[in-house]
């Protein structure tokens, strides 16, 4: 099959056809925004055909208007599609994380199959320690510990684990670094570690900080913002603005 074929819609103009497949692309696009989020793509029974997450919506989309080159996998999912709907995020990082929730739940038929979980990259909580460390993790995966993914993408993983710790500020490093430790990191000093391995931050503050990950994590970004910016509020309510400030960089974090 190539992009200028057509499966050929019945007299009702229903049915697969690459015609109208590309006229629902084009006409998502009329007002679709340069935002972060994800797309999904339904075929006339409502079960979803593809997932995709972007830094720019309409951007991403818009490689989908352009019958030219498109390869045949594509062209295939474009004559089965009936809608294109957006969700938009407050950053790529939301953005990638509900990807892969839609992409569990829904289990669309043109998404990579995830076969060989190994393969891929995760996102990693620890367990059984009073300082979880936040990580990238490929491999067998450990007994007690979270695991966020698989995700297709290890660079997107990569840019996802600088937000979190912009924004959670939970430990990246090995267990062995961090109980030989003696004064904060290079990542203390450019904000994106509390540097638990020096007593920077108490294990009251951590475990917060560690649950409000796993809320985001889950998809409760909405959640984790209102928390954040109520204390951020209060703080600086009662003049105590360098505890405001430590909230207020890290509502900007999440996006």
């Amino acid at each position: 099959m190539t992009a200028t074929d057509d499966t050929g819609p019945d007299e009702a103009g229903q049915g697969p056809s690459l015609q109208r497949g590309f006229a629902i692309v084009r006409e998502a696009l009329r007002d679709m925004p340069n935002r972060p989020g994800c797309y999904v793509m339904r075929d006339d029974d409502g079960q979803v055909l593809y997932v995709g997450k972007a830094a720019s919506l309409a951007k991403r989309v818009r490689n989908y208007a352009n019958p030219t080159n498109l390869p045949n996998r594509i062209v295939r999912m474009i004559s089965e599609t009936a809608t294109l709907t957006t969700t938009v995020t407050d950053s790529e990082a939301e953005a990638l994380l509900l990807e892969n929730n839609l992409i569990k739940s829904e289990r669309p038929k043109f998404n990579i199959l995830f076969r060989d979980d190994k393969s891929f990259p995760y996102i990693e909580l620890s367990a059984g320690h009073q300082w979880p460390m936040l990580s990238k993790h490929r491999g067998e995966k450990k007994p007690g510990n979270t695991y966020y993914g698989p995700f297709a993408s290890a660079g997107a993983v990569e840019n996802t684990i600088v937000s979190l710790q912009k924004a959670f500020q939970l430990r990246s490093c090995s267990e062995h670094i961090f109980r030989s430790r003696t004064r904060p990191c290079l990542l203390h000093q450019i904000k994106r570690c509390s540097a638990p391995c020096v007593g920077m931050v108490s294990a009251v503050d951590y475990a917060e900080t560690v649950e409000a990950a796993r809320k985001f994590l889950v998809g409760g970004s909405n959640e984790v913002r209102q928390i954040w910016t109520t204390r951020m509020q209060t703080a600086a309510e009662n003049m105590e603005f360098e505890q405001a400030a430590i909230y207020r960089d890290r509502v900007r974090a999440l996006g």
